[in-house]
Protein backbone atom coordinates (compact mmCIF):
# COMPACT_ATOMS: atom_id res chain seq x y z
CA UNK A 1 0.00 0.00 0.00
CA UNK A 2 1.93 3.02 -1.28
CA UNK A 3 -0.63 5.76 -0.74
CA UNK A 4 -2.18 6.56 2.64
CA UNK A 5 -5.88 5.66 2.25
CA UNK A 6 -7.19 8.37 4.57
CA UNK A 7 -6.85 12.07 5.27
CA UNK A 8 -6.48 13.99 8.53
CA UNK A 9 -9.99 15.38 8.04
CA UNK A 10 -11.36 11.84 7.83
CA UNK A 11 -9.56 10.93 11.06
CA UNK A 12 -11.05 14.00 12.76
CA UNK A 13 -14.50 12.98 11.55
CA UNK A 14 -14.02 9.42 12.81
CA UNK A 15 -12.95 10.70 16.22
CA UNK A 16 -15.89 13.13 16.39
CA UNK A 17 -18.42 10.40 15.60
CA UNK A 18 -16.88 8.07 18.21
CA UNK A 19 -16.92 10.86 20.80
CA UNK A 20 -20.40 12.22 20.07
CA UNK A 21 -22.06 8.85 19.43
CA UNK A 22 -23.90 9.90 16.28
CA UNK A 23 -23.26 11.28 12.82
CA UNK A 24 -25.56 14.26 13.43
CA UNK A 25 -23.90 15.39 16.67
CA UNK A 26 -20.48 14.88 15.09
CA UNK A 27 -21.53 17.08 12.16
CA UNK A 28 -22.74 19.77 14.58
CA UNK A 29 -19.49 19.68 16.55
CA UNK A 30 -17.45 20.07 13.35
CA UNK A 31 -19.79 22.69 11.86
CA UNK A 32 -20.47 20.70 8.70
CA UNK A 33 -23.56 19.01 7.32
CA UNK A 34 -24.54 15.45 8.19
CA UNK A 35 -24.51 14.35 4.52
CA UNK A 36 -20.92 15.60 4.25
CA UNK A 37 -19.98 13.48 7.28
CA UNK A 38 -21.72 10.41 5.88
CA UNK A 39 -20.02 10.83 2.51
CA UNK A 40 -16.56 11.07 4.10
CA UNK A 41 -17.19 7.91 6.13
CA UNK A 42 -18.40 6.06 3.04
CA UNK A 43 -15.30 7.15 1.12
CA UNK A 44 -13.07 6.09 4.00
CA UNK A 45 -14.70 2.65 4.25
CA UNK A 46 -14.39 2.18 0.49
CA UNK A 47 -10.70 3.19 0.55
CA UNK A 48 -9.97 0.78 3.41
CA UNK A 49 -12.32 -1.96 2.14
CA UNK A 50 -13.70 -2.55 5.66
CA UNK A 51 -16.80 -1.30 7.54
CA UNK A 52 -15.94 1.11 10.35
CA UNK A 53 -19.36 1.44 12.01
CA UNK A 54 -22.08 -1.00 13.00
CA UNK A 55 -25.17 0.74 11.72
CA UNK A 56 -27.66 -1.64 13.29
CA UNK A 57 -28.38 0.38 16.44
CA UNK A 58 -29.45 3.91 17.26
CA UNK A 59 -25.95 4.88 18.40
CA UNK A 60 -22.99 4.84 16.02
CA UNK A 61 -20.76 2.02 17.26
CA UNK A 62 -17.30 1.30 15.94
CA UNK A 63 -16.44 -2.09 14.50
CA UNK A 64 -13.17 -3.76 15.45
CA UNK A 65 -11.55 -2.14 12.41
CA UNK A 66 -13.07 1.20 13.45
CA UNK A 67 -11.57 0.95 16.94
CA UNK A 68 -8.17 0.07 15.47
CA UNK A 69 -8.22 3.02 13.09
CA UNK A 70 -9.45 5.34 15.87
CA UNK A 71 -6.59 4.39 18.21
CA UNK A 72 -3.94 4.99 15.55
CA UNK A 73 -5.78 8.02 14.22
CA UNK A 74 -5.76 9.69 17.63
CA UNK A 75 -2.03 9.14 17.88
CA UNK A 76 -1.54 10.68 14.45
CA UNK A 77 -3.69 13.70 15.30
CA UNK A 78 -1.90 14.12 18.63
CA UNK A 79 1.50 14.15 16.90
CA UNK A 80 0.18 16.69 14.38
CA UNK A 81 -0.82 18.95 17.27
CA UNK A 82 2.61 18.55 18.85
CA UNK A 83 4.24 19.42 15.54
CA UNK A 84 2.22 22.63 15.27
CA UNK A 85 3.09 23.59 18.83
CA UNK A 86 6.79 22.92 18.22
CA UNK A 87 6.69 25.20 15.18
CA UNK A 88 4.89 27.86 17.23
CA UNK A 89 7.77 27.71 19.72
CA UNK A 90 10.10 29.06 17.06
CA UNK A 91 8.44 32.41 17.69
CA UNK A 92 10.03 32.40 21.18
CA UNK A 93 6.85 32.76 23.24
CA UNK A 94 5.41 35.42 20.92
CA UNK A 95 2.22 33.38 20.71
CA UNK A 96 1.55 29.72 21.28
CA UNK A 97 -0.58 27.96 23.86
CA UNK A 98 -0.08 26.68 27.40
CA UNK A 99 -2.47 23.94 28.55
CA UNK A 100 -2.53 23.31 32.29
CA UNK A 101 -4.57 20.71 34.16
CA UNK A 102 -5.68 20.47 37.77
CA UNK A 103 -7.99 18.62 40.10
CA UNK A 104 -11.02 20.50 41.38
CA UNK A 105 -9.88 22.42 44.46
CA UNK A 106 -6.46 23.22 43.00
CA UNK A 107 -7.94 24.28 39.69
CA UNK A 108 -10.54 26.50 41.35
CA UNK A 109 -8.42 28.34 43.90
CA UNK A 110 -4.68 27.98 43.15
CA UNK A 111 -4.25 27.79 39.37
CA UNK A 112 -6.10 31.03 38.54
CA UNK A 113 -3.54 32.95 40.63
CA UNK A 114 -0.69 31.19 38.85
CA UNK A 115 -2.15 31.80 35.43
CA UNK A 116 -2.68 35.47 36.26
CA UNK A 117 1.02 35.88 37.06
CA UNK A 118 2.01 33.97 33.93
CA UNK A 119 -0.19 36.16 31.72
CA UNK A 120 1.36 39.30 33.18
CA UNK A 121 4.76 38.14 31.96
CA UNK A 122 3.73 36.33 28.77
CA UNK A 123 0.69 38.21 27.54
CA UNK A 124 0.90 36.75 24.01
CA UNK A 125 0.59 33.13 25.14
CA UNK A 126 -2.93 31.74 25.19
CA UNK A 127 -3.63 29.72 28.35
CA UNK A 128 -6.16 26.91 28.78
CA UNK A 129 -7.05 25.42 32.18
CA UNK A 130 -8.65 21.97 32.26
CA UNK A 131 -10.18 21.07 35.63
CA UNK A 132 -11.15 17.42 36.09
CA UNK A 133 -10.58 14.49 38.43
CA UNK A 134 -7.00 13.37 39.04
CA UNK A 135 -7.63 10.24 36.97
CA UNK A 136 -8.89 12.10 33.92
CA UNK A 137 -6.23 14.81 34.26
CA UNK A 138 -3.45 12.20 34.45
CA UNK A 139 -4.71 10.52 31.27
CA UNK A 140 -4.77 13.91 29.52
CA UNK A 141 -1.14 14.54 30.50
CA UNK A 142 -0.20 11.04 29.35
CA UNK A 143 -1.81 11.69 25.97
CA UNK A 144 -0.14 15.06 25.50
CA UNK A 145 -3.44 16.93 25.65
CA UNK A 146 -2.23 18.80 28.74
CA UNK A 147 1.31 20.16 29.16
CA UNK A 148 1.49 19.73 32.92
CA UNK A 149 -0.91 19.43 35.83
CA UNK A 150 -1.13 19.98 39.57
CA UNK A 151 -3.13 17.26 41.28
CA UNK A 152 -4.16 16.32 44.80
CA UNK A 153 -5.08 12.68 44.28
CA UNK A 154 -3.16 9.55 43.33
CA UNK A 155 -2.15 8.96 39.74
CA UNK A 156 -3.70 5.74 38.35
CA UNK A 157 -1.26 2.84 38.82
CA UNK A 158 -1.15 2.10 35.10
CA UNK A 159 0.24 5.62 34.46
CA UNK A 160 2.71 5.97 37.30
CA UNK A 161 5.67 4.69 35.27
CA UNK A 162 4.69 6.72 32.20
CA UNK A 163 4.58 10.09 33.98
CA UNK A 164 7.01 12.16 36.00
CA UNK A 165 5.31 12.75 39.36
CA UNK A 166 7.01 15.31 41.60
CA UNK A 167 5.81 16.43 45.06
CA UNK A 168 5.06 20.14 44.97
CA UNK A 169 3.44 21.77 48.00
CA UNK A 170 1.39 20.71 51.00
CA UNK A 171 -2.27 21.67 51.03
CA UNK A 172 -3.55 22.18 54.57
CA UNK A 173 -7.18 21.37 55.28
CA UNK A 174 -8.56 23.74 57.91
CA UNK A 175 -11.49 23.17 60.26
CA UNK A 176 -14.00 25.97 59.71
CA UNK A 177 -17.06 26.89 61.77
CA UNK A 178 -19.52 29.82 61.75
CA UNK A 179 -18.27 32.90 63.68
CA UNK A 180 -21.34 32.55 65.91
CA UNK A 181 -20.41 29.01 67.03
CA UNK A 182 -19.45 28.68 70.74
CA UNK A 183 -16.08 27.18 69.72
CA UNK A 184 -15.23 30.38 67.82
CA UNK A 185 -14.10 32.00 71.07
CA UNK A 186 -11.28 29.44 71.40
CA UNK A 187 -8.06 29.43 69.41
CA UNK A 188 -7.68 25.70 69.89
CA UNK A 189 -10.08 22.88 70.66
CA UNK A 190 -9.42 19.34 71.87
CA UNK A 191 -9.70 16.21 69.76
CA UNK A 192 -12.74 15.10 71.75
CA UNK A 193 -14.55 18.31 70.82
CA UNK A 194 -14.82 17.11 67.23
CA UNK A 195 -17.45 14.59 68.29
CA UNK A 196 -19.70 17.47 69.37
CA UNK A 197 -19.68 19.16 65.96
CA UNK A 198 -22.10 18.59 63.10
CA UNK A 199 -20.07 18.18 59.92
CA UNK A 200 -20.73 19.18 56.33
CA UNK A 201 -18.52 16.92 54.23
CA UNK A 202 -17.66 15.86 50.72
CA UNK A 203 -18.75 12.48 49.44
CA UNK A 204 -17.08 9.59 51.25
CA UNK A 205 -15.30 8.54 48.04
CA UNK A 206 -13.67 11.93 47.43
CA UNK A 207 -9.90 12.20 47.75
CA UNK A 208 -10.01 14.96 50.37
CA UNK A 209 -12.50 13.04 52.50
CA UNK A 210 -10.21 10.00 52.45
CA UNK A 211 -7.19 12.12 53.43
CA UNK A 212 -9.10 13.66 56.34
CA UNK A 213 -10.25 10.27 57.60
CA UNK A 214 -6.71 8.85 57.37
CA UNK A 215 -5.16 11.76 59.31
CA UNK A 216 -7.83 11.71 62.00
CA UNK A 217 -7.42 7.97 62.41
CA UNK A 218 -3.65 8.37 62.89
CA UNK A 219 -4.41 10.95 65.58
CA UNK A 220 -6.64 8.50 67.48
CA UNK A 221 -9.87 10.12 66.27
CA UNK A 222 -12.51 7.77 64.88
CA UNK A 223 -13.99 9.44 61.76
CA UNK A 224 -16.91 6.99 61.86
CA UNK A 225 -18.05 8.60 65.11
CA UNK A 226 -18.16 12.12 63.69
CA UNK A 227 -21.65 13.46 63.06
CA UNK A 228 -21.84 14.00 59.30
CA UNK A 229 -25.14 15.81 58.84
CA UNK A 230 -24.80 16.55 55.14
CA UNK A 231 -22.68 15.48 52.16
CA UNK A 232 -22.19 17.93 49.30
CA UNK A 233 -20.13 17.74 46.09
CA UNK A 234 -19.02 21.37 45.96
CA UNK A 235 -16.49 23.25 48.08
CA UNK A 236 -18.41 26.49 47.53
CA UNK A 237 -21.63 24.83 48.69
CA UNK A 238 -19.87 23.54 51.79
CA UNK A 239 -18.49 27.00 52.64
CA UNK A 240 -21.92 28.59 52.20
CA UNK A 241 -23.55 25.91 54.33
CA UNK A 242 -21.06 26.46 57.15
CA UNK A 243 -21.49 30.20 56.82
CA UNK A 244 -25.25 29.70 57.22
CA UNK A 245 -24.59 28.07 60.61
CA UNK A 246 -25.48 24.52 59.62
CA UNK A 247 -22.25 22.83 60.66
CA UNK A 248 -18.46 22.60 60.50
CA UNK A 249 -16.19 21.38 57.73
CA UNK A 250 -12.62 20.66 56.69
CA UNK A 251 -11.71 22.84 53.69
CA UNK A 252 -8.45 23.67 51.90
CA UNK A 253 -6.89 26.85 53.26
CA UNK A 254 -6.55 28.11 49.68
CA UNK A 255 -10.35 28.11 49.41
CA UNK A 256 -11.13 30.25 52.45
CA UNK A 257 -8.68 33.17 52.39
CA UNK A 258 -11.31 35.78 51.50
CA UNK A 259 -13.90 34.39 53.91
CA UNK A 260 -11.45 34.51 56.83
CA UNK A 261 -10.48 38.08 56.01
CA UNK A 262 -14.15 39.08 55.87
CA UNK A 263 -14.82 37.21 59.13
CA UNK A 264 -17.74 35.26 57.67
CA UNK A 265 -16.01 31.99 58.49
CA UNK A 266 -13.87 31.13 61.51
CA UNK A 267 -10.93 28.76 61.49
CA UNK A 268 -10.27 26.80 64.66
CA UNK A 269 -7.14 24.76 65.39
CA UNK A 270 -7.20 21.24 66.84
CA UNK A 271 -4.61 20.40 69.48
CA UNK A 272 -1.92 18.05 68.10
CA UNK A 273 -3.82 17.59 64.82
CA UNK A 274 -2.80 19.04 61.45
CA UNK A 275 -4.60 17.78 58.35
CA UNK A 276 -2.49 18.07 55.18
CA UNK A 277 -2.15 16.45 51.81
CA UNK A 278 0.61 16.68 49.22
CA UNK A 279 -0.04 18.27 45.85
CA UNK A 280 2.08 16.99 42.97
CA UNK A 281 3.13 18.25 39.55
CA UNK A 282 2.85 15.70 36.76
CA UNK A 283 4.32 15.85 33.27
CA UNK A 284 4.87 13.33 30.49
CA UNK A 285 8.64 12.90 29.89
CA UNK A 286 7.99 11.33 26.47
CA UNK A 287 6.07 14.23 24.97
CA UNK A 288 7.27 17.52 23.57
CA UNK A 289 7.66 20.20 26.24
CA UNK A 290 6.73 23.58 24.79
CA UNK A 291 8.58 26.76 25.68
CA UNK A 292 5.39 28.05 27.28
CA UNK A 293 5.28 24.99 29.55
CA UNK A 294 8.96 25.41 30.39
CA UNK A 295 8.41 29.08 31.23
CA UNK A 296 5.47 28.23 33.48
CA UNK A 297 7.53 25.55 35.25
CA UNK A 298 10.58 27.78 35.73
CA UNK A 299 8.96 31.17 36.42
CA UNK A 300 5.63 30.45 38.12
CA UNK A 301 5.66 27.09 39.91
CA UNK A 302 8.64 27.98 42.19
CA UNK A 303 6.83 31.11 43.43
CA UNK A 304 4.33 28.96 45.35
CA UNK A 305 6.72 26.17 46.36
CA UNK A 306 9.28 25.74 49.17
CA UNK A 307 12.69 27.38 48.67
CA UNK A 308 14.93 25.71 46.08
CA UNK A 309 12.01 23.74 44.58
CA UNK A 310 12.58 23.07 40.91
CA UNK A 311 10.77 20.83 38.46
CA UNK A 312 13.02 17.93 37.56
CA UNK A 313 13.70 18.07 33.85
CA UNK A 314 16.59 15.62 33.58
CA UNK A 315 14.44 13.07 31.75
CA UNK A 316 12.09 15.43 29.93
CA UNK A 317 12.28 15.87 26.15
CA UNK A 318 13.51 19.37 25.46
CA UNK A 319 12.85 19.65 21.75
CA UNK A 320 11.01 17.98 18.93
CA UNK A 321 14.14 16.22 17.66
CA UNK A 322 14.15 14.05 20.79
CA UNK A 323 10.59 12.82 20.38
CA UNK A 324 10.16 9.07 20.20
CA UNK A 325 9.08 7.78 16.80
CA UNK A 326 7.52 4.66 18.28
CA UNK A 327 3.75 5.04 18.20
CA UNK A 328 3.23 2.30 20.76
CA UNK A 329 4.71 4.47 23.51
CA UNK A 330 1.66 6.71 23.30
CA UNK A 331 -1.51 5.95 25.21
CA UNK A 332 -4.71 5.90 23.13
CA UNK A 333 -6.66 9.06 23.79
CA UNK A 334 -9.84 7.00 23.64
CA UNK A 335 -8.91 5.68 27.08
CA UNK A 336 -9.33 9.24 28.31
CA UNK A 337 -13.09 8.97 27.95
CA UNK A 338 -13.51 7.16 31.24
CA UNK A 339 -17.30 6.85 31.68
CA UNK A 340 -17.10 5.82 35.30
CA UNK A 341 -14.92 8.57 36.85
CA UNK A 342 -14.93 6.42 40.00
CA UNK A 343 -14.04 9.03 42.59
CA UNK A 344 -15.09 12.63 42.95
CA UNK A 345 -11.90 14.66 42.99
CA UNK A 346 -11.31 17.78 45.06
Amino acid sequence: MTDVPFTLDQLRILKAIATEGSFKRAADSLYVSQPAISLQVQNLERQLSVPLFDRGGRRAKLTEAGHLLLNYGEKILSLCQETCRAIEDLQNLQGGTLIVGASQTTGTYLLPRMIGLFRQKYADVAVQLHVHSTRRTAWSVANGQIDLAIIGGEVPPELQEALTIQPYIEDELALIIPPSHPFAQFKTIQKEDLYQLQFIALDSQSTIRKVIDQVLTRCQIDPRCLKVEMELNSIEAIKNTVQAGLGAAFVSTSAIEKELQMNILHRVMIEDVVVKRMLSVIVNPNRYQSKAAEAFSQDILPLFAPPDWKLKTDNLSQNAAKLSANFETFIPASDLNDPEEPESEF
